[in-house]
C-alpha cells in the first residue's frame, strides 16, 4: 500500500510530502490523519528542528480535500459532515499554525482549496513559479472549511481575501506573495533547496527561542495589543532560564558562535 505521506530525515529538517500525486495529492481522511501522525512523531523527535513540507509529483502540492470522498460526508447531514470533514481539516491547519516547529511549506504547483489553507496556515511559504494558488470552494456551493475564510483575510486583508474567496479565480504565485502567502517565489528547479536554504538560516539560532516566536505570534494574532503583549512576555521568561538563552548571551559577548543544546 503507497504510504500517503512521506518523511524523510535530512539533517535537522524533516521532508514531508503529500503523496497522492495520481490525485494532485488531494487530501482525503486517511492522508489528513497520517500527516497528523507524522507531526506528533517529528515533535517528539528532538533531533528534528524544522520541517519542509511539499507535494508528490510535478503538478500539485494539493489540489484540496477530495471532493468525492466528503460529498459522501455531506450526504449525510451536517453533523457527519461538520466532524469527519470539516473539524478534521481544521485540526490539521491548526496543527501547522500551532507547530512548535518552524513549518515552510515547498509549493510546487497546484495550490488550491486545502492546499492553499495549508500554505495560509503554515510559519513560512515558498512557491515554484509554476505554482497556482485558488479559493475554488464557492465553485460547488461552499466556503473554505480549513480556515480559508479566517487565515486568508489576516494575510491579505478583507477586500483582497474576498475578491479570491468570492469568484473561485486562480491566481498567480507573483501575486501570492504580493498578498503575504508566501514569503518568496523562485524557479520550480530551485524550490526544495531554497526552501532548505531558509530553514537552514533559522536553524543557526536556538530552537528554543524559535518555538517560543512562533507560540507569541500564533497566540497574538487573535489578541489585543495588551493581551499579545502579555503573551510575549510569558514567552520571554520562559527562555530566560535556559541553557540556550545563557549561551546567547555569552557567545554574542564573547564575540563567538553559539553551540545550543536545545535546554
Amino acid at each position: 500500500m503507497t504510504e500517503l505521506v512521506l518523511n524523510e530525515r535530512r539533517g535537522a529538517i524533516a521532508l514531508v510530502t503529500l503523496n497522492r500525486p495520481e490525485k494532485l495529492n488531494a487530501l482525503n481522511y486517511a492522508l489528513i490523519d497520517r500527516l497528523m501522525q507524522i507531526l506528533d512523531a517529528i515533535e517528539d523527535d528532538g533531533s528534528v528542528h524544522a520541517v519542509v513540507l511539499t507535494g508528490a509529483g510535478d503538478r500539485a502540492f494539493s489540489a484540496g480535500a477530495d471532493i468525492h470522498e466528503f460529498s459522501e460526508s455531506i450526504r449525510n447531514g451536517p453533523d457527519a459532515a461538520l466532524k469527519a470533514f470539516v473539524r478534521r481539516g481544521q485540526a490539521m491547519t491548526s496543527r501547522l499554525e500551532s507547530f512548535p516547529k518552524p513549518v515552510i511549506a515547498a509549493v510546487n504547483g497546484i495550490a488550491f482549496g486545502g492546499g492553499c489553507e495549508i500554505t495560509e496556515a503554515v510559519h513560512l511559504a515558498v512557491a515554484s513559479e509554476r505554482a497556482s494558488f485558488a479559493k475554488p470552494e464557492i465553485n460547488i456551493g461552499i466556503p473554505p472549511t480549513f480556515g480559508g475564510t479566517q487565515r486568508l483575510p489576516r494575510l491579505a486583508g478583507r477586500k483582497r481575501a474576498l475578491e479570491f474567496l468570492l469568484t473561485g479565480d486562480a491566481f498567480t504565485p507573483q501575486r501570492a506573495y504580493e498578498i503575504g502567502l508566501v514569503n518568496r517565489v523562485v524557479a520550480r528547479e530551485t524550490l526544495l533547496e531554497a526552501s532548505f536554504e531558509l530553514a537552514e538560516r533559522i536553524l543557526r539560532h536556538s530552537s528554543l527561542a524559535a518555538a517560543r516566536i512562533i507560540a507569541a505570534v500564533t497566540r497574538g494574532l487573535n489578541a489585543s495589543i495588551a493581551e499579545g503583549l502579555a503573551i510575549e512576555g510569558e514567552q520571554f521568561a520562559r527562555m530566560v532560564p535556559t541553557r540556550d538563552n545563557r549561551e546567547a548571551l555569552d557567545a554574542w559577548m564573547s564575540r563567538r558562535a553559539p553551540r545550543y543544546s536545545g535546554c
